[in-house]
């Protein structure tokens, strides 16, 4: 099983346990060991699945604007949780691959391997929620072959992105290529550069 095929069937799992309740507020029961690759892969799945459904709330146009202000509140947090759990996975690829002897004309990718598994767990949220709308028996057949049109194309772009993963792990495990991980800086969380709160 090649590390994206474990990806995909990790998050197919997530997505599958969420929706069994289909509920934000649902715990976690995450099936794998605390300190697997598969523990992190489930809990990154299930943040951006929790979040997919937050971000589905909030446009209501109905919602009460204290219920969205708590919401968009979740959603701060959440961005947090999923930055944070990128970075986990990312160290898990640095500690991977750590005594790998890099080549003399090793090149740098545009993003870090984490950070295109990100995509990947984003990718299988938009391919379950694309399939049932291509199956809904309430909308019309116009609907339901627009959006089998549109699940098509998702479904070959994840093939594309995993086999894309797949070769940019074998080029860092063969020195072609080398990891280099940026932390995220982001400003807004931060008391002291965020000037709304260092001004207050």
């Amino acid at each position: 099983m090649t590390f994206t095929e474990n990806c995909n069937r990790v998050f197919n799992m997530a997505i599958n346990d969420y929706h069994v309740t289909d509920n934000i507020d649902t715990p976690i029961k995450n099936p794998f060991e605390r300190d697997s690759i598969e523990n992190r892969l489930y809990l990154k799945c299930w943040i951006d699945t929790v979040q997919w459904h937050f971000e589905d709330i909030i446009r209501d146009p109905h919602i009460n604007p204290e219920e969205a202000l708590l919401l968009k509140r979740r959603i701060d947090r959440s961005n947090q949780d999923r930055t944070d759990l990128v970075e986990q996975i990312d160290s898990y690829f640095r500690q991977l691959y750590s005594n790998v002897a890099v080549l003399p004309d090793a090149r740098i990718n545009t993003e870090s391997p984490a950070w295109a598994v990100d995509r990947l767990s984003i990718l299988a949220l938009k391919i379950y929620h694309m399939r049932e709308q291509a199956e809904r028996t309430d909308a019309t057949e116009e609907h339901r072959q627009r959006c089998q049109q549109k699940l098509d194309v998702l479904l070959e772009q994840q093939v594309d992105l995993s086999t894309a993963i797949d070769q940019l792990l074998e080029d860092i495990e063969a020195g072609r290529k080398y990891m280099k991980v940026y932390r995220q800086m982001k400003m807004y969380n931060d008391p002291s550069t965020n000037p709304v709160l260092y001004k207050k």
